[in-house]
């Protein structure tokens, strides 16, 4: 009897990810392309567990990671859960950050290469699961970026720790303060992937280069343009092949030894950032960034900071918890309510 049996992967059955084992290769791919991949809380629980086994399966070199289709490697979290759950249950963001750190953790501390297969665009999470990989290999149409400071959040999962060791100071900055899209030709002279291949065509031939117009096209497949990620598997089968030609404890060890400043700034600050994150979580930034997300509408930037300016509360929606009701006595009303909740007495004084 041995202390780890190997599983097959289809014991696993797993909901939200797909997961397969065969010739020395694992492949894992997020199964969520009706929200471009994004992950949900259980989609994180599965995730650990499928990387969890292939580390620990003798049976497999090299893991592959991807996402479904071919909009989409992954989106990061999903919004829309975000905003259901986790601003109405801002300790339960604490404990699913506790999620997201195993699933972050155990592509790290796999012990054997992880390669992303960019499929589509990599965002938020997205691109801090990419940057967890060992080796990025991205199709042209698909692109990287952050979102945190535009919906309420911050990216603290991978991104303001890795960044700044991948691409350096500015342009981590860049990355994390303007949330813009780095395309697939920028992400590789930046050193965020280590190739990128064609991946548009038109009636079939591989188009070099693709101009934003023709990635447009392609995903719509107008005008003769389409996907086709079949040059992206090819970079991703010859990247296997190479690493299966090294002896297997000495790239652990590579790999253990080349993670020093990724665990370094790592551990030195997600313990920190998943307690802020959970407080952050009762305050009016998430609420508005996320419902705006939700609602399909640009959250109120300028209105939360216009509030502050002139001495209101940008923290707390309808103001901090400062009143009392002196008909019944309920204690902690927000500052801009002119009515008890409790007993619908008026509220003396002026409301700010």
């Amino acid at each position: 009897m041995r202390a780890f049996e190997t599983r097959p992967a289809e014991d696993f059955e797993f909901s939200e990810v797909l997961y397969e084992k065969r010739d020395w290769v694992a492949r894992i791919t997020i199964n969520r392309p009706f929200n471009y991949n994004a992950y949900s809380t259980p989609a994180l629980r599965e995730l650990a567990t499928a990387f969890q086994d292939a580390a620990f399966d003798d049976s497999v070199a090299v893991i592959v990671y991807t996402g479904a289709g071919d909009r989409a490697f992954c989106t990061g979290g999903d919004v829309k859960e975000y905003e259901a759950l986790y601003t109405a249950r801002p300790r339960d963001y604490w404990k699913y950050m506790g999620l997201f750190r195993a699933y972050i953790e155990s592509i790290v501390n796999a012990g054997k290469p992880a390669i992303a297969r960019l499929n589509g665009m990599a965002v938020g999470g997205g691109n801090e699961s990419q940057l967890a990989c060992d080796l990025a290999v991205m199709a042209e149409h698909a692109w990287l970026g952050q979102v945190g400071t535009r919906v309420g959040s911050v990216a603290a999962g991978g991104a303001t720790q890795w960044l700044p060791i991948t691409v350096g100071d500015r342009r981590a900055r860049e990355m994390l303060l303007l949330n813009g899209r780095v395309s697939s030709k920028q992400a590789l002279d930046w050193g965020l992937v280590n190739r990128v291949v064609p991946s548009v065509t038109r009636d079939g031939a591989f188009v070099e280069g693709a101009t934003p117009e023709q990635i447009r096209l392609a995903e719509k497949g107008e005008q003769g343009y389409a996907l086709d990620l079949t040059l992206l598997d090819k970079a991703v089968g010859e990247l296997v092949q190479r690493l299966l030609e090294q002896f297997a404890e000495c790239t652990r060890y590579t790999k253990q030894q080349v993670n020093f400043w990724k665990e370094l700034a790592w551990h030195g600050t997600i313990g920190h950032a998943r307690d802020w994150l959970a407080l952050h979580y009762t305050s009016y930034e998430p609420w508005e960034g996320m419902r705006a997300f939700v609602q399909k509408r640009r959250p109120d930037y300028l209105g939360l900071r216009e509030k502050a300016a002139v001495g209101e509360s940008s923290e707390f929606v309808w103001g901090p918890n400062a009143v009392d009701c002196p008909s019944c006595g309920a204690q902690g009303i927000p500052a801009r309510f002119h009515y008890c909740g409790a007993c619908g007495a008026a509220l003396p004084g002026e409301r700010a």
